[in-house]
């Protein structure tokens, strides 16, 4: 049976990158609890529009948990207080009639405020890009399947692969630190035999990329382990910090 809501939003305004932003408190009434956060947004907005008032900007795109593009701080927590879960699969079935709802972009100086809850997370892609591809003669196609990996190795690999960039851990760290998004990128290829040959020069350019970044430094507060929305473990920061050691002994590469 359909539901329906009443709530105080207090939502951060900015109209510009370096303009000082402020909350603005919104009443949303009568809110199906069958919709998403971001559905909920889509309702402000149009009533916001048809007052002829400024639609409140936020990230989002497939709104399936797959893409990693929406992401906004609730009531404290990056994607919300639901384990496992991002944005757009909050649902308003978890907040209770009457509830006020604080809702914030990520804060961190390596993923400057465009516009209200939007923010330019591209440095992570500078990470990525920092550690460049990995090089493997397989021949035909068919043939890259037949590369021997052990089931474990496989299974960790495809746990770190399972990131999808959205910034959660680096909103949630108290240093807005990257280590967890850097830690799963690397841990997923350094698993892999086709990730070897470039391992050193892969987890020294992105760990130098994500410190020329601005991003903070991992002190195992574990926060982001917590907020994750694929649940990535810390393993893979423990993984990266051996690679990094092992490249900075034995490789060249600066």
């Amino acid at each position: 049976m359909n539901k329906f809501i009443s709530l105080t939003l207090r939502i951060w305004r900015q109209k510009r990158p370096n303009e000082k932003g402020q909350f603005e408190t919104y009443p949303a009434k009568d809110i199906s609890t069958d919709i998403s956060i971001l559905e909920m947004l889509d309702v402000i907005n149009e009533q916001l529009t048809l007052e002829g008032k400024d639609p409140i900007a936020f990230d989002h795109d497939c709104r399936e948990g797959i893409c990693g593009m929406c992401g906004a701080v609730v009531n404290g927590h990056p994607h919300g207080s639901e384990k496992g879960t991002t944005l757009c699969q909050l649902h308003m079935r978890h907040f209770s009639d009457g509830d006020t709802i604080v809702i914030e972009p990520w804060r961190s100086r390596a993923f400057p405020i465009i516009k209200d809850l939007a923010v330019d997370r591209s440095a992570l892609d500078r990470i990525i890009q920092a550690g460049g591809y990995i090089s493997v003669n397989t021949g035909g196609a068919p043939d890259a399947n037949a590369i021997p990996i052990a089931q474990e190795a496989a299974d960790k690999a495809m746990d770190a692969a399972a990131c999808i960039g959205c910034g959660a851990c680096v909103a949630a760290c108290p240093n807005a630190s990257a280590m967890l998004f850097s830690g799963a990128k690397i841990s997923h290829l350094a698993l892999l035999p086709q990730g070897k040959p470039e391992a050193a020069k892969r987890a020294i350019h992105m760990l130098m990329a994500m410190d020329a970044l601005g991003f903070g430094n991992c002190s195992n507060e574990r926060e982001c382990e917590v907020q994750c929305p694929k649940e990535i473990s810390i393993v893979n920061i423990a993984r990266m910090n051996r690679e990094f050691l092992k490249a900075s002994f034995f490789s060249s590469e600066k």
